[in-house]
């Protein structure tokens, strides 16, 4: 049969701590607590970690992480890591105490103290520097391209160099006479004689042109020109027209080009002899009309002020004016005016034969005398 359990009485209990005491002091006691510190101590020593003491000052200061961020420059995210102690969040080890003496100084703080503090909380392990953390790692991309390229033009070149090279090696030879027929054909060769003719006579050299000679140039020397020597030609100056072979009115041969302006009159019609081109160039130096005619066409130049024809051979071109031919162009470059009051030319007329003088007849002679009896 169980019995009750009986609790102990106070006085039991003061008995137990009394024997307790006497075992400590029989042993010496515990070590006793050291002294207190003279003076107050450091905010940043006040609490667990130096982060937490960062945190106290900044919020008795009433500022906020974004406002320490802008002081400092230190973004918000190192100073959240910072007062938390998360080193992972924080970069290497000398960008975070640059950042925590920022912190501390801006905070009015001992900054080589806080830097203390940090190395007592976090001293240096053997582990190797980190980059910053959110800096991406820019690479040049065109690098990159440029190896590859590299790369395939050198593979490229030795792969074609093999090629060529098996190439050559498995090419067949190439084919050979046999012995036999070699020697048959130099059997059936005789020697012969070569025979050599009389030598050539040296090329006949080209006819030396007529010295040139420049017009006035003798006159106004005092020096006797030449008038045998032919009169040199200018240039662009074309083969000379028979104006007897030109038509005195304008006939059109082909396609005739105008201003494309009905209210604009036409008295200068010029017509190609041959293929010529024509340009024509307003006053201001503007270019009215430019084209390549061919034989036989023309064009009605309108009757514009300061008009000016340009081509690049004035015996190209035959001019009409209402009509009415007045031979080629006088020149190269002429207003287009003059030509409207230009005189008509005239084909030199034929010479004609000359008349036969009236042939008289001889004289009669008197019959002879007949002889005397």
């Amino acid at each position: 049969m169980l019995g009750k359990r009986t609790s102990k009485k106070p006085s039991d209990r003061a008995a137990l701590r009394n024997r307790a005491l006497r075992v400590v002091e029989s042993t010496g006691g515990p070590d006793p607590l050291p002294p207190p510190l003279a003076g107050p101590i450091d905010p940043l020593f006040d609490h667990d970690s130096l982060g937490a003491a960062l945190k106290a000052i900044r919020e008795a200061k009433k500022l906020s992480l974004q406002e320490v961020a802008d002081l400092t420059r230190v973004r918000r995210a190192y100073l959240e890591a910072i007062e938390a102690m998360d080193m992972e969040k924080l970069p290497s080890r000398p960008f975070t105490i640059g950042y925590i003496r920022a912190y501390a100084a801006m905070l009015g703080a001992d900054p080589d103290m806080a830097i203390d503090r940090f190395k007592t909380d976090e001293p240096v392990l053997e582990a190797q520097l980190q980059a910053p953390v959110g800096v991406p790692e820019e690479r040049d991309p065109r690098v990159a391209a440029f190896l590859i390229g590299a790369v395939v033009i050198v593979s490229a070149i030795v792969l074609w160099n093999v090629a060529q090279r098996s190439m050559s090696a498995s090419a067949p030879p190439p084919p050979l006479a046999a012995q036999a027929t070699v020697e048959k054909a130099l059997r059936s060769m005789k020697p012969q004689t070569m025979e050599l003719g009389a030598p050539l006579p040296a090329p006949v050299e080209s006819t030396t042109p007529a010295p040139y000679e420049t017009p006035g140039l003798a006159a106004s020397m005092g020096l006797q020109a030449n008038a045998d020597a032919p009169r040199p030609k200018a240039v662009n100056e074309g083969t000379e027209v028979d104006l007897a072979t030109l038509p005195t009115t304008f006939r059109p041969m082909g396609k005739v080009y105008d201003s494309g302006n009905p209210q604009l009159s036409s008295a200068v019609t010029l017509q190609a002899l041959k293929n010529a081109a024509l340009i024509l160039r307003g006053a201001d130096g503007s270019v009215y009309f430019a084209r390549q005619l061919s034989k036989g066409e023309a064009f009605r130049a309108p009757r514009l002020p300061g008009l000016t024809i340009d081509v690049s051979n004035a015996n190209d071109f035959q001019v009409f004016v209402d009509g009415q031919s007045k031979g080629v162009l006088p020149a190269t470059q002429v207003l287009a005016s003059k030509l409207a009051t230009a005189p008509t030319v005239a084909a030199p007329a034929a010479v004609a034969p000359a008349a036969a003088a009236p042939v008289s007849p001889p004289p009669a002679r008197p019959p002879p005398k007949a002889p005397a009896g």
